[in-house]
């Protein structure tokens, strides 16, 4: 790898957004239920899917309407849940529409049906995008002979040569792809399709083999061994002390909370904030945040904290690890934690863009022992597990 080669060009997140398709009724795969809804290695289908595109961009999920009170029941968290249509083009469609004038300018299409995307993959067809491509989509060169067959018989031959095998995510600029939607309602046998009917010249990113689209009860057996072979599981723990020192409020968790004295710090001094970023940088053996961050230099002076733990969780999602769960414990007299515990959660969540259910914000004091006992400061220990290829 060459080292001082220029990043591959990126979409802001707040352009790109990824729309993943799971309202289809199939029961190909097996099972008493769609596909997207049954459990795979101890998760659903859809979940490991969504969780794929993490700090990607804005995602929405579109599912059956039956579906509905069961995705807004188990997929909570920072996703927008459409109702589908009687096809898959139409549901796509009607993910397409909830984007129409949000700001958003490209757009991901992925099937909830494949879990095990990969970020190298995804990353390959938004830097696509991002270099100026009006479509962009993975796919893999057809190494096999080609035969046609009727029933049990071999009946003809193709040629494989220029043909490959499509996966997703596909991405479009929004507009360009809403209109190739809307001017082919009959739909196509994927997005491509109709964005090559509306003259789109669409751009081949690699694809992966581990990418596969779960439709017969054998790929559910190939899922779980890639999972159980590619299972990567780091723990990461952080500990920080702030003084107390002037000031009316303390930043904990990225919760302003009011108080009588303020924490004493290069940055904001938010206690809880370091102590998690700092287990992130552990787990991926990246040291602490002084090394990325240095004191010494002015520009992280009075610092958010907010920077530190969205880059930490930034360079989790880019070595391919998605955070299993995030325990942060304040060791403190006063302020009274309990009250601010829940916003706690739910800020540190969104800054790292997961869902708040992985996180866990609590407190306890030191019975009036040490330091913390004597009202001279806080504490915080953080514990972080991330999982990387499952």
């Amino acid at each position: 790898m060459d080292r001082t080669a220029p990043p591959p060009p990126a979409l802001s997140p707040d352009r790109l957004a990824v729309v993943i398709t799971a309202a289809g009724r199939g029961l190909r795969a097996g099972g008493d239920q769609p596909k997207q809804w049954r459990d795979l290695s101890g998760r659903r289908v859809l979940a490991r899917s969504i969780d794929a595109f993490a700090g990607v961009g804005r995602i929405v999920v579109v599912v059956h309407p039956d579906d509905m009170p069961r995705a807004v029941a188990e997929l909570s968290g920072p996703v927008t849940l459409v109702a589908g249509g009687d096809t898959r083009s139409a549901s796509v469609l009607a993910g397409l529409q909830s984007l129409d004038g949000s700001g958003v300018t490209h757009v991901l299409i992925h099937d909830g049906a494949r879990p095990l995307v990969s970020r190298a993959v995804i990353d390959g067809v938004t830097a696509a995008l991002a270099a100026g491509a009006p479509a962009a989509a993975p796919a893999l060169p057809v190494t096999d002979a080609l035969w046609r067959g009727d029933g049990a018989r071999v009946t003809g031959f193709a040629d494989r040569e220029g043909l490959y095998r499509a996966q997703t995510p596909q991405g479009f600029a929004l507009d360009a792809i809403l209109a190739a939607h809307r001017a082919h309602p009959q739909g196509a046998a994927d997005d491509v399709e109709l964005a090559h009917r509306a003259g789109l010249p669409v751009t081949i990113t690699p694809g992966a083999e581990d990418n596969l689209k779960l439709t017969w009860p054998a790929d559910f057996d190939r899922a779980r061994h890639l999972l159980e072979a590619a299972m990567d599981v780091r723990l990461g723990n952080g500990f920080d002390v702030h003084a107390f020192g002037p000031g009316d409020h303390v930043w904990l968790c990225g919760v302003r909370v009011p108080h009588g004295a303020g924490l004493v710090g290069h940055s904001d001094a938010d206690v809880g904030m370091h102590a998690l970023t700092d287990a992130l940088y552990g787990a991926l053996a990246q040291g602490d945040i002084g090394r990325h961050f240095p004191p010494s230099d002015p520009q992280w002076k009075g610092a958010a904290s907010d920077i530190f733990l969205a880059h930490a969780a930034e360079l989790a999602r880019a070595q391919g690890y998605r955070l299993g769960n995030a325990d942060v414990t304040l060791i403190c007299e006063f302020p009274k934690i309990g009250p601010h515990a829940a916003a706690m959660q739910a800020r540190l969540a969104e800054i790292m863009g997961v869902d708040a259910a992985r996180v866990s914000v609590k407190a306890t004091t030191s019975e009036r022992l040490g330091f913390t006992g004597r009202g001279e400061g806080i504490a915080a220990i953080a514990t972080a597990t991330l999982i990387g290829g499952a």
